[in-house]
């Protein structure tokens, strides 16, 4: 099911998401269709079960998006879709990289970010396999910032303080709904 998108400024954006236990199994389809489904009406990448209300370790990414991507080469991973649940970073290394981001629940905003052009996570997937993935450049970037969603953190805390300053305006609008967007949302300020 298509649900709305938690918009800028709603307080869950900022929470630590808890871990799935085995005794919430009953509500993890479910959620992980809801998550889809939600993302690809909303033309996403990755999307956090934060984003849509609801404050559990997960989230889902399809790095299909990037297959014309100049500097793309992860061709074992073009086609991939993938579901990460209970994840932790092990590791994230190389040199900076730095690359415009964007959020579903921040519509409308495009802003260069700088992260660590490696990593190494641990997660389980849909039928709660264990994994752990090594990848780099594109895709560690959208896992990167997916995870940080399950941190409570967002990418425009990772702005400097003067360019988060010039974005104030911008971000009050958008937790306000004053904005044009082409996907259900939930806006905390909206009158």
């Amino acid at each position: 099911m298509i649900v709305p998108i938690v918009a800028y400024g709603d307080p869950i954006l900022k929470l630590k998401a808890s871990k799935f236990s085995s005794s919430e199994l009953n509500i993890l389809k479910p959620l992980i269709d809801d998550l889809w489904e939600t993302m690809y009406n909303a033309s996403g990448v990755g999307i956090a079960a934060p984003q849509i209300g609801i404050s559990k370790a997960i989230f889902v990414a399809d790095f299909s998006y990037f297959k014309d991507e100049e500097n793309f080469n992860d061709q074992e991973l073009i086609n991939m879709k993938q579901v990460f649940i209970n994840p932790k970073i092990i590791s994230e290394t190389g040199v900076n990289f730095v690359y415009p981001e964007g959020c579903l629940s921040i519509p409308n905003i495009s802003e260069n970010v700088v992260r660590k052009e490696k990593l190494k996570i641990n997660f389980l997937d849909e039928n709660l396999k264990p994994h752990q993935m090594k990848c780099s450049g594109i895709i560690a970037r959208v896992i990167q910032h997916e995870y940080d969603h399950l941190q409570g953190t967002l990418f425009t805390d990772k702005l400097s303080y003067k360019k988060r300053k010039l974005l104030k305006q911008e971000l009050n609008l958008i937790s306000s709904g004053d904005i044009e967007v082409k996907y259900k949302m939930r806006f905390p300020n909206k009158e």
